[in-house]
Order: C-alpha cells, then structure tokens, then sequence
C-alpha cells in the first residue's frame, strides 16, 4: 500500500510540475502585459508538434531539436504576437474588449494552422526531454520559478547586487498599470512587453514539450487540456508564483491519489470522472466561488453606431440558403449543419452581442440540448416518457434554458476577465464530467422526425425552425427589450442608473442564449443522425465565439455568414482552414477595430474618386445673401442616407476653455446657446440687442441676485419646464391651455454617512438633505468625498455606516436601478450615452425603465433640451460632448423623477450651453424636483445653488446660502 501510494505520489508530481510551469508561464505573461493569454495551450501544442517534427520526422538530434524549439521557436512566437498582434492594440489603449478577441483569435489560428499542417489525429510517439523520474521535471519547475521570482521581486527590501532585477521589475508594473505613462516617463515599454511575452511563450513551450509523452498530442486535445491547468494560475490570483506551484502539485497529487478509489453504486461514475478531472473542478472552483481575476471590461461592445444592413442582403442570404435544395448527396448532407450552427451562433448574438455579455461556453448548451434530445427520444431521461423526436427537441429546449443560470449567475457580479473564465469554465465542466462520461452518452441514436427522414425534408424543418429563431432573436434585439440590452451592453452603470434591471437583464439574456443554443444543438444532432461529444467540445466554442464577433456580434446575418463559412470551409476543404481563417481575422482586431467590415468601408472610401466643389465669387455672394433664409447645414440631408449630416455642423469655440460643438441639426450658429427648434405657438426670438444683451455671463454676486429672484414654483420655471423656449433657449410663457405638471414633493437625505477604504476614511459622518424645489449644492477639493457622497446617494456604493432615505423611507440597501425606479435619477461625471443607440432611442430607455411607464415622457425631454429636432435620429456616437450632456439629462428627465443628482454636469459645455443648462435646472427646481449638483464650477454653483455644502476631507465643514459660503472662499 505504501508502494502504490508513493508511486502515484511521484506520478502527480510529473503531472504537477509540467502543470507549475504552465501557471508560472500564465502569470508572468499577465504580470508583464496585462493579458490572460487563451493561446498558451495552442503555443505549447505548437511547440510540442515542433519538436517531434524535428527529431522523428527530419531525425534531429533530441538536444539540437530541443535547444531550437525552446530557445528560438518559442520565444520568437512570443515576440511575434507582441509585435503583430498585442503591440497594436496596446499603443490603442489597450481595450480590454478587443485584448480578449485577439488572444482568442491567436489561439483558433493556431489550432486551425496545426490541423491543416499535421492533421488532426493523435501521435503517441512524443520525445522525451526529462525522464520519466519526476524529481527532474519537479527541479525544473521550482527552479523557474525561484528564478522569475528574483527577477520579478519587488524594489522594496532589495538583496544586494539586484539592482537590475527590482528595475525591471518596475518597469513591467509601469507598463501594465499605464503604458503611455510608462513611455513619456522614458521606458522601453515595447522591450518590456515582448520580454513578457517571449518568456511566457517559452514557458508554454516547455510545459508542451514535458506533457507530450504522457498525453495525447493533436490540435484540440494539448490546448484544451493546458487551459484546463489555467485553475492554478486563477487560483494564485494572477499573482503568486508560490501559491502557482503548490497548488499544481497539490491538485496532480491529488488526482493521481484518487485513482486508487473504486467506489461501487451509482456514485462510481461521478467519482471517477472527478478522479479524471481535478484540474477541471479546480477551474470551476477557482472561476466561480473565488474573486473574479480582473474588473475591467473584456466584453466585445459596438463603440460606434450601428451599420445599416446593405440593400438587398436579405434577398442574397435567402436565396444562399435556399440553393443547397437542389443539391444532392455529399453536398447536401453538409449542407443540413448550416441551419442549425446558424441558430447556434444566434444565442451568441443575444448574448454577447446585443447585451454585451462574454460567453465562451454556448457549445455546452448546444451539446446539452442534443444529449437532451437524445435521451428523450430514446426514453432514457430520468422521470420522462419516450417523446417523438420533435416534441423531444421542444422539451429539451426548456429544460437546458433555466440551466442558462450557470453561466448569467456569475455575470451579475463578474466582468472581464472574471466573466470569461466562468464561462469557459462551465463549458469545460459539463463537457467532462457530462459528455464524456459514459453513463451519460453510450449507446445513444438520435433519430429525425417523422415525415422528415430524407436530408431535403429534414432541411425544409430546419428552415423553418432557423426562421422561428430568427423572429425571437430580432425580438430581443428590438423593442424595449432590444434598447435596454444595448444600453447594458454599451454602459453597464449607465443602464442600471436609467432604471435598468441590470441582473434580471443579464439572467434573461443567458437563459435566452443556452435555448437557443440548445434548439441549434437539437437540430445539429439529428442532422448527423448521432450525439457526437466532439461536435460540442470547448474548442469549438471558442471557435464559434471568435467568428460571430469578428463578422458582426450584434448582426443576425454576420451569425449565418460565420455558420455557412465554418461548415462549407471544413467541408469543402482540409479540416482547419475556417479555423485559420477566422483567426487571422480575429488577430487582425488591433489592425483594424471596427472588424473587417470597417476595413472595407475605408479601403472604398479611399479608392472612391472625390470631386471637391468650389463657388464662384458671384455664388459666394448669393449665398452669403441667401443663407439666413435657407436651411441650415446641419439639417440639411446626406446625399447617401436622407439623414442630416453631423459633419455640417461648425464647433463653437468657448471662452471657458471648454470647447463643445453644437448638437448636428440643432439649426443654431457657432455663437448661439442650445435650445430647441422654434415651433408654431412659441414666442418669437428676441431681437438682436435682446440677444447680445444676454450672451455674457454675469458675475457670482449678479447670479446671486437673480437666483434668489426666482423662487420655486415661479412661472419661468413652470414655463420652462413645458417645454417652451425660444431659439435661443430664453424661456417664455407655455401657450395658453398647457396643463403644467403637479408639484413633487420627496426629499432626499443622508444621515451620518461612513465609507472607508481600508485606512482611509472617504466619508466621516455626513449628513445631508436635498430638498424638494430646491438646488443644493456640494464643492470642495479633489478627494474631500464628494463623488463617494454622490455614490452613496446614487445607489452605486454602498456605504458602511449610516442610512440613505427617500421620502422617509430608507433605501440604504437598494441598488441604483431600485432607486431609479422609486424617483432618483442621476447623470454621471465620465458621459453615461450608450452610443449604439440614437438619441431618440437613449431617452426612450430612460421613460421606459424609470419611475412612470410615460409615453410623452421621452417627447417632452426631448422638446425641453433642445434635442426634438433632426439630431434625434443620430446616433450618440460621435456626437459633441455638449449635445451629448443634453442627451444623458434628458434620459433622465424621461423618467419622471423626484430627484435629479448631478455629477458634473457642465463639464465640457461651453458659456451658452452653461446658461442654458442652469435655467433648465431652475426650472426643474421651480416644478418641485430636487436637485442636488456635484460641481468645480463655482460660477455655476453661485448662479444656481440655494444651498451649498463644503466638503474637506470626508466631512462637511460649511453649509448655507450661495452667497454667504462662496464669499468666505470656500470651494474646490
């Protein structure tokens, strides 16, 4: 018994110490790059393929083979993605987003490249480099790791003669905290990054050289099995080198101990396949009960506006899927995969396209939904009769839904980095210890329906099942439900601060993805008349997920382009080619970050002639003559679309030092303040002299006096909020028969806030009361707590001590998008737009998810901003930053809420665009709503403010009226 226990002891130990080595590889690549790098299998099966080439095929010596690939293939694979691949999108910023996409990318291309260069069948005969004695490969791994720790020993308690070691050391923290901060302070962040990812690859490599003689060595089997060790590099956090190693060891020693166990009953099963994967239940562990790695965004959003569907695309799709009817044999049996990868990858559309959502796991839902159906139609489903197959199919599509919880719970808390392993790890999870089980999948037949047998009529069944597919999936991308996914996608805080029920959202859109994935696999295993496992590994998940973003994530047709282009290029040739294809495509993310599609549109744009028109003096005169009367540039409609053009609209240029141009459409010249169109029953604009007369800004105490001239409830403010103004945004009086809102009556108070950050106190006891028809205003130095106040208020922190109540009602507990709906909203420091949407369509979510469900509601936020013009069928991307202010205020005021906090609002706004701002919100204040302002314009506050508070240091130290704090010199 000792014998067998100190054998399989060793035995972990050599599994152990090849699974260190990846982990110290993985950290090491983070540390000096910021990247959680998915390629490390690929560049270790790489690696590992290389060397037998070199010493069995071409009959290298082991050591000359070795030396190569460890000392010179590897390190330039890692050099080589730095330069090509992850230097670009660093010098771009670094986007979390595109960072995961391309390492993704990096490591389909190069298990498409391994398959189509050696195939995709399993070799047994792998070199050895250490003997099988694992007290070699053990002194390896602790040895490189004891040496990575030197050099990445922090500068603090220094050994003697380590100078060079702690600098760079320093420089790698520098350039992954701040890459542009790190060059301008003079370091050579380019040298720093590649010598990351040069030991990382080198790392994998050796990692795949000392696991090939022990596993199986083909394109999908190494990769997947090297991500699966990823547990211990999660486990240690990215960080610990030490914690890597033993839990490497721990882990394999453990797995190998539990061969020993043979237990009997219904638990043998489920114990040995834990017994067989330990590493896998670790990544599980180590992904979902753990903290999440990473808080930073990874999830592939659209940035820009959305591209139109070209005329005509619909027609070409349906008649593309309409051909293979009259194909027969071969053809059309490949052909049958096509609907059904189709309906899978539109579950990727749901998910991470529209809402946003990284999910590398879909492939086990599809996999599930065909075990399902498989198990139904063959009566073998615990508590179930024998169904036919169809109904198989509808009954197995509900039960893997609610199962989409696996994935969408984690999400609720998890981002980035942390997401993206969750999912990877629930997809790698039910693909061990499900699918390749025995109990679960042996002797499985999957039929197809009655009437539906032959490869035509079952082709007829998926069109029809596809378009059921595409009908729900265009629901969720429409409508109310379409709007509030895209703002979560676009801007989560956001979202949730428009009353966004952000974790509902997130559960509904998993649960809508893992049924459709389910459906698409259902139908992909009647198609091949079997249940394959490997048609729903883990690889083809990552797979499917990098072709659905790089042609179109949030595009219904980009998801049947990438279906027809996995199965026809696989098909129609050698196995690995549409894998290639769609890595390099993915890897060319940080080239081109608008994907392929953007890359076209600028490579026309550049080959398309230009003819530039120019007047003649006699036509500069006419138009100079004409142009007051004509209309205005920005309305004027796009040649190409009909829509307004924001491109015609002049910049106005401040004298605050802020610059913000003028809304597109706005028909308002450089000089003139943001206001609405002028329409049928408003006042007619102010003469010229009234004009001028109000363009300057008057002095703090003038703003005083004209503050406290206009009490709440005045008809200004009543007249404003109406919605009437003149074009240049001076109020005048609502046209007879208006009916002006009903007063609102809720204060907001804060009683003894605390919120401390480990030893530092951010909040000290404040107490504050925002008043219903009233301004009330917070300033004071950077740091003094105003924004973790603001936070507090707003439902995004969370505060230790103290209590939030609303109208007597303490919502210390309740989340932002609670408050939104009982009355709060509030606009954000940093823009909160969500810029796939158009104006019209971001003020709509705020009136769909705030506190009254009002149709109007949206209408009269747009007509009291000044955005009810042609600027509302733009899309926010792009827009000024001004106009863009207006947007995020009137999605706030769409909602109807009691109070309004503002964070900064006249950030980036222009002297107009101020004074405009500052009597919509005494306005606002003269109807009832209390509004609490967070702000460093002091001439702002002393124009707008009854009551302003001080804040130094976490505490109040001042309160009362504008005049009297501000005189004292208070401020920030």
């Amino acid at each position: 018994m000792a014998s067998l226990t100190y054998d399989l002891t060793l035995a972990g130990l050599s599994v152990g110490s090849a699974a260190a080595l990846t982990g110290i590889g993985l950290i090491v690549t983070h540390r000096a790059t910021g990247v959680l790098n998915f390629a490390h299998g690929a560049v270790a099966m790489v690696c590992a393929f290389l060397l037998r080439q070199f010493t069995v095929e071409w009959g290298w010596p082991l050591a000359l083979g070795t030396a190569v690939t460890l000392l010179v293939v590897a390190p330039a694979i890692g050099v080589a993605l730095e330069r090509l691949v992850f230097r670009p999108l660093a010098v771009l910023g670094g986007d979390p987003a595109q960072t995961l996409v391309a390492s993704i990318g990096v490591f389909v291309l190069l298990v498409g490249g391994a398959a189509l260069v050696w195939g995709t069948g399993a070799r047994a005969d792998a070199p050895t480099v250490v003997s099988a004695d694992p007290w070699g490969q053990l002194a390896v791994a602790l040895a490189l790791a004891a040496g990575v720790g030197a050099v990445l020993r922090s500068p603090r308690g220094r050994p003697l003669g380590s100078r060079r070691r702690t600098r760079f050391a320093t420089e790698l923290r520098a350039v992954v905290d701040d890459r542009p901060l790190a060059v301008l302070g003079g370091i050579d962040a380019d040298r720093v990054a590649a010598a990351g990812w040069a030991f990382g690859s080198f790392t994998a490599g050796l990692s795949g050289v000392l696991l090939a003689p022990y596993v199986r060595l083909d394109p999908y089997g190494m990769p997947l099995l090297v991500m699966e060790v990823m547990a211990v590099a999660v486990a240690a956090r990215m960080r610990s080198l030490p914690v890597a190693v033993v839990v490497a060891l721990g882990v394999a020693v453990g797995q190998s101990q539990l061969t020993r166990l043979h237990p009997a009953g219904r638990a043998e099963p489920l114990l040995q396949a834990v017994g067989a994967n330990l590493f896998v239940l670790a990544l599980l562990v180590s992904a979902l009960v753990l903290p999440g790695v990473g808080t930073r965004d990874a999830l592939p959003r659209t940035a820009t506006a959305r591209v139109p569907t070209p005329p005509g695309a619909w027609i070409v799709a349906v008649v593309l899927f309409l051909l293979p009817l009259g194909f027969a044999g071969s053809d059309l049996h490949t052909s049958v995969q096509v609907p059904a990868l189709g309906v899978v990858l539109l579950s990727l559309v749901v998910v991470t396209g529209r809402g946003g959502q990284i999910s590398l796991g879909q492939a086990a839902y599809a996999g599930l939904g065909a075990l399902f159906t498989a198990l139904l139609a063959a009566g073998r489903f615990p508590g179930l009769p024998r169904l036919p197959e169809l109904a198989a199919l509808a009954v197995a599509v509900l039960l893997v839904a609610p199962l989409g919880v696996l994935t969408g719970w984690p999400a609720i808390r998890r981002h980035g980095l942390a997401l993206a392993l969750a999912t990877f790890a629930v997809g790698v999870g039910v693909s061990r210890f499900v699918f390749a089980q025995p109990y679960a999948t042996s002797g499985l037949s999957l039929g197809r329906p009655a009437g539906f047998g032959g490869d035509r009529a079952y082709y007829v069944l998926e069109l029809g099942l596809l378009t059921a597919a595409l009908l729900a999936a265009n629901a969720l991308r429409r409508g109310r439900t379409g709007r509030a996914l895209a703002a979560l996608r676009d801007h989560e805080p956001g979202a949730s601060a428009a009353g966004v029920r952000v974790p509902a959202l997130k559960l509904a859109a998993f649960v809508a993805g893992a049924a459709l994935a389910a459906l698409g696999g259902g139908m992909l295993g009647m198609g091949l008349r079997a249940f394959d496992a490997t048609a729903y590994d883990p690889v083809r998940g990552l797979l499917w997920f990098a072709a659905v973003v790089v042609l179109g994530a949030d595009s219904v047709l980009g998801a049947l382009a990438a279906a027809a282009l996995l199965v026809g290029l696989d098909a129609g040739a050698r196995g690995g080619v549409a894998a290639v294809l769609v890595g390099v495509l993915a890897v060319l993310v940080g080239r081109f970050p608008g994907g392929p599609y953007e890359a076209l549109r600028t490579a026309a744009s550049h080959l398309r002639l230009r003819r530039e028109v120019s007047l003649t003096p006699l036509g500069s005169r006419v138009r100079r003559r004409l142009l007051p009367r004509a209309t205005p540039p920005a309305a004027r409609p796009s040649p190409r679309s009909g829509t307004p053009s924001p491109a015609a609209v002049p910049a106005p240029r401040s004298g605050r030092g802020r610059t913000a141009p003028t809304a597109p459409g706005s028909g308002r010249s450089d000089t003139t303040p943001p206001g609405p169109h002028i329409r049928p029953g408003t006042a007619p604009p102010p003469s010229p002299r009234t004009r001028q007369g109000a363009a300057p800004r008057p002095s703090p105490r003038t703003r005083q006096g004209a503050a406290a001239s206009s009490p709440p409830g005045g008809r200004p403010g009543a007249a404003a909020a109406s919605g009437h103004r003149t074009g240049t945004g001076a109020v005048s009086a609502p046209p007879a028969g208006a009916e002006p809102r009903a007063p609102l009556s809720m204060s907001l108070r804060a009683l003894g806030l605390r919120v401390a950050y480990g030893g530092f106190t951010a909040l000290d006891g404040v107490d504050l009361d925002v008043r219903p028809g009233r301004v009330t205003a917070v300033v004071g130095p950077n740091g003094a707590g105003k924004s973790t106040l603001f936070h507090c208020l707003a439902g995004t922190l969370r505060p230790s001590g103290g209590r939030v109540l609303l109208g007597g009602r303490d919502i210390t507990r309740l989340p932002a998008h609670a408050r939104t709906r009982l009355g709060i909203a509030r606009t954000f420091q940093q823009l909160a737009v969500f810029p796939s949407l158009t104006v019209d369509e971001n003020v709509l979510v705020g009136a769909e998810q705030g506190r009254t469900a009002d149709p109007e509601a949206a209408e009269r936020a747009l007509r009291l901003l000044g955005l009810d013009g042609p600027v509302r069928a733009f899309p926010a991307a792009g827009l000024p930053t001004g106009t863009l202010r207006r947007v995020e205020l009137a999605r706030a005021l769409a909602g109807s809420p009691r109070v309004l906090l503002l964070d900064e609002p006249a950030a980036g706004l222009d002297t107009p665009e101020v004074t405009t701002l500052a009597r919509v919100l005494r306005a606002l204040a003269a109807d009832g709503t209390a509004l609490l302002v967070v702000e460093h314009d002091l001439d702002l506050v002393a124009d707008l403010a009854h009551t302003v508070h001080v804040m130094v240091a976490g505490r109040i130290v001042a309160s009362g009226p504008a005049d009297r704090v501000l005189e004292r010199g208070y401020g920030g």
